[in-house]
């Protein structure tokens, strides 16, 4: 896997080439050695545990080497996942830019069929958009894309009154040969995922900053002590600013540990 920025190795101001490129395989090596199916996410979070200020803003919560490590975890997956809120608000790309690699298939998980028609993901050929909504707004989707001229397939998914199971969006993904998965946001559909004993992997990037409101990182049901909190094996690397903790839940599957 040969990862670069501007041709040259990116790494941070006193770290040599050659440990930046041996911190890259630690980091990496795990994900693209895990049989699949893999399932992981990945959050930009400040010390206080915010990925967004109250209406939703976030760029930039993670400095730079933040941004080219979320470009190359999506170099090494088959599909990345968005939900709604997420597309709706920050417009992403989603595609490999700051690396070198290939774009993975963006899935954009829309089950009231809510986000704007206008979006990048939609308008964009660079990179295949697979839609996900509810049965109910397939017809009108389906509609609405080739009306725009956008070369976007739409799938029908299952919504019960507490929204989709992420197994369903798993299984759906892996019929379509989408074994390697990762959710990017927002902490929402993250926080699902996980809830639902979903998720392989979280890279969970702590940037330093505080930002003192505005919205959590994850939401899961309330414990009532701390033996019940998740306790997954977990591994820090440094990242310019950043510190970078890398959650192994497969442990806590295998162990019980929860």
């Amino acid at each position: 896997m040969s990862i670069t920025v501007g041709g040259e190795w990116h790494c941070s101001e006193g770290v040599e080439v050659e440990d930046a490129a041996s911190q890259l395989l630690d980091i990496m090596l795990p994900l693209v050695a895990h049989a699949t199916p893999l399932v992981m996410a990945q959050l930009g979070q400040s010390l206080d545990g915010r990925i967004a200020t109250e209406c939703g803003a976030s760029y930039y919560v993670t400095g730079q080497e933040g941004l080219v490590h979320l470009h190359a975890l999506r170099a090494v997956v088959d599909a990345v996942v968005a939900g709604a809120g997420t597309v709706a608000m920050d417009d992403p790309r989603l595609t490999v830019r700051h690396v070198t690699g290939d774009h993975p298939v963006r899935v954009v998980l829309d089950p009231r069929g809510r986000v704007p028609e206008h979006r990048f993901v939609f308008e964009d050929d660079s990179a295949p958009t697979l839609h996900l909504v509810g049965h109910a707004h397939v017809a009108r989707w389906q509609d609405c894309h080739e009306r725009h001229g956008h070369d976007v397939s739409v799938c029908g998914l299952e919504v019960a009154e507490d929204g989709v199971d992420p197994r369903a969006v798993i299984d759906l993904l892996g019929r379509q040969g989408l074994a390697r998965v990762l959710v990017e946001g927002g902490g929402m559909t993250i926080s699902r995922f996980l809830q639902r004993g979903c998720l392989d992997r979280l890279h969970s990037m702590v940037t330093p900053m505080i930002i003192g409101s505005g919205r959590p990182t994850l939401t899961l049901p309330v414990i009532e002590c701390l033996s019940q909190a998740m306790r997954p094996s977990a591994r820090h690397y440094t990242l310019g600013d950043d510190v970078l903790f890398d959650l192994d839940f497969t442990t806590v599957a295998e162990t019980g540990i929860n």
